[in-house]
């Protein structure tokens, strides 16, 4: 993917926005997924089969992230661990874009396409994923409990529109805009 977006892509979008130099044109920056873990404090084991999942569909161990404030509502105490997350660059980050956007994002039943909208304003992507069955690196059987993931994706793009364009011609199935 990396070699498409230098032979492709950039070339491309230096046409579509007139840009003069070659760092002009936006380019993925990293990947950061997340998950919370809700039994992750009263449960170790839940906790370290989700790292496990995670270290599996995005090839990086994640970091345990931990409660910063004990919230009595939710049963969480400081320090109590509640999920994880990782952040990709550089090749990680290309070979887990690739992998999203050709072979798990299709394999989403009914799939029609991605939100549009989900840009932040600076020309970063995030979605949620709530099944990582869609990964082919995990089975059915290993599986104990279905959870989801968040994933954004943060780009150099300066608007949204410079990024939702870098990101559909890298392969993100984005939803037809209806005229």
């Amino acid at each position: 993917m990396k070699e498409r977006y230098e032979r492709e892509v950039r070339p491309a979008l230096m046409e579509q926005f007139g840009y003069r130099n070659l760092h002009q044109v936006p380019k993925p920056l990293k990947v950061c997924v997340s998950m919370g873990v809700h039994e992750g404090g009263t449960n170790f084991e839940t906790l370290e089969r989700a790292v496990n999942e995670v270290a599996k569909v995005v090839g990086q161990r994640p970091t345990i992230t931990r409660a910063k404030r004990s919230v009595a509502n939710f049963g969480v105490r400081k320090g109590m661990p509640i999920g994880l997350r990782v952040t990709l660059r550089h090749d990680r980050m290309w070979e887990f874009l690739d992998r999203l956007f050709s072979i798990a994002i299709p394999r989403i039943r009914d799939f029609r396409g991605l939100p549009r909208e989900s840009m932040d304003g600076r020309g970063n992507y995030s979605l949620g994923i709530s099944d990582l069955l869609i990964f082919p690196e995990l089975s059915y059987d290993e599986v104990e409990k279905t959870r989801g993931m968040h994933v954004t994706i943060a780009t150099s793009a300066r608007s949204d529109e410079e990024g939702r364009e870098l990101l559909e011609r890298l392969g993100l199935p984005l939803r037809r805009v209806e005229s």
